[in-house]
């Protein structure tokens, strides 16, 4: 196998697009961020690849118009998932080993604000069964935090805790929309938004964007004093029938930690859109209790669709090119109730 690193790393989070801006007026700023860290130009990436939905998008091939902001003159060597950043960084680092390239650039752009994104999400679900009776995403989160509460699994003051230490760290993140803890007895006064969950349990509708560089061997050490090199990758996904799944468990992330090593790891950036998500993960990864979750704030206190999971895998790399850690793990979640999940784990040597 190929040693891969990430290198680069750009974001930009807001609750909605100011001025409307279209996809290639947000995503070439994030471009030149990137080609600032690294000191390449475009002619520099091997590969490229973007996560976006024409769902969300409300237009068929919308990832299409992003590609105006790569510019394709001379044609470039270019892919799309309609999934997270986090899926496309997997698709780009598999393109890596295979000897083809040895850089890769990854984007991923979603506006939430455009629509309504609990309902938009419905379309996520089983066909058959599900999706015409049109249950929301939260709702079913609702679903999923009761099933918990009920089998003993965690309580309201599990989920408030979470919920407050997210909004307590992302006071220190200038990316965050929602921060500003306070206590556990305060959020648990609030009232319920879809019971049991409140509404400081549920992630935040977020517009945004993020890109993510990738480099391999000495391309990588050119780059970065300390690339965060990936030392694991794995993705699992559970069945589509809501029916057919405990919710209270999550197998294919505990399958996802099975394949990776987590021994070691200090930081942990887990995509837990809803606060008793983040409890699942926790139980599943067999995390130590000094492992640091969400330093950033995480998900809960900003959330934009289809760069939410490669945020994190970025957050852990930047707190490895500073210094503040030596291993951490990046998590992506997609489809309902953390039906697929991604670990990506990073370190600061290989």
């Amino acid at each position: 196998m190929r040693d891969v690193a990430v290198v680069g790393f750009a974001q930009r989070q807001m609750p909605e697009f100011d001025g409307s801006p279209t996809c290639v007026e947000m995503l070439v700023p994030l471009l030149a961020e990137c080609y600032e860290q690294t000191g390449w130009t475009r002619r520099d990436i091997g590969f490229w690849c973007s996560g976006s939905s024409d769902y969300l998008a409300g237009r068929s091939f919308s990832f299409v118009s992003a590609v105006d902001a790569i510019g394709v003159i001379p044609p470039v060597n270019e892919s799309h998932v309609e999934m997270d950043l986090a899926w496309a960084m997997y698709e780009a680092w598999l393109k890596i080993q295979t000897g083809e390239v040895d850089t890769a650039l990854v984007y991923a752009f979603g506006k939430s604000s455009a629509g309504v994104l609990r309902r938009t999400l419905g379309l996520q679900l089983e066909p058959y069964t599900m999706t015409p009776l049109w249950p929301d995403t939260v709702s079913l989160a609702g679903l999923q935090a009761r099933a918990g509460i009920d089998a003993g699994a965690w309580d309201e003051t599990a989920m408030a805790e979470v919920a407050n230490r997210s909004l307590t760290d992302a006071e220190k993140n200038d990316y965050s929309i929602r921060k500003g803890g306070s206590s556990v007895e305060e959020l648990l006064a609030r009232p319920m938004y879809a019971d049991p969950l409140r509404k400081h349990d549920c992630s935040p509708v977020t517009d945004g964007a993020a890109a993510i560089v990738l480099a391999a061997g000495d391309r990588a050490r050119d780059v970065r004093e300390r690339p965060a090199w990936i030392s694991g990758l794995a993705h699992y996904i559970d069945p589509m029938g809501m029916g057919t799944r405990d919710l209270t468990r999550s197998p294919s992330a505990e399958r996802a930690a099975a394949a990776v090593d987590l021994s070691g790891v200090e930081v942990a950036e887990l995509h837990a859109p809803f606060s008793h998500q983040e409890l699942i993960l926790r139980r599943e990864l067999g995390l130590a209790d000094d492992v640091r979750i969400n330093p950033s704030g995480g998900a809960l206190t900003s959330n934009p669709m289809f760069s939410g999971g490669g945020i994190r895998v970025g957050e852990v790399a930047s707190r490895i090119w500073s210094g503040e850690i030596a291993k951490g793990v990046g998590h992506a979640t997609s489809g309902p109730a953390l039906q697929q999940n991604l670990l990506c784990v990073l370190e600061g040597s290989n």
